[in-house]
């Protein structure tokens, strides 16, 4: 079983590749999330360990389910 680090740098992960998919920069999908850039960027880079909530505001903001994103996050 993946530890905390390992989720969160997988999580990052694939909100990047979400990121690219979709052409989007971290400032346009933190104000499409209406989350801070800061925010996006620590967990871009797996340093953060999210709330569900904030998990629902990123994927609002590239315009996808949850399921969808945790298939990507899954195929990483």
């Amino acid at each position: 079983m993946e530890n905390k680090v390992e989720i969160q740098a997988r999580f990052g992960e694939a909100l990047l590749k979400l990121i690219e998919q979709k052409g989007l920069s971290l400032r346009k999908l933190a104000l499409a999330s209406e989350l801070e850039y800061a925010q996006v960027q620590r967990i871009s880079k797996g340093k953060v360990n999210l709330e569900l909530t904030s998990v629902i505001a990123l994927c609002k903001g590239l315009q996808i389910t949850p399921v969808q994103f945790f298939e990507i996050y899954e195929s990483i």
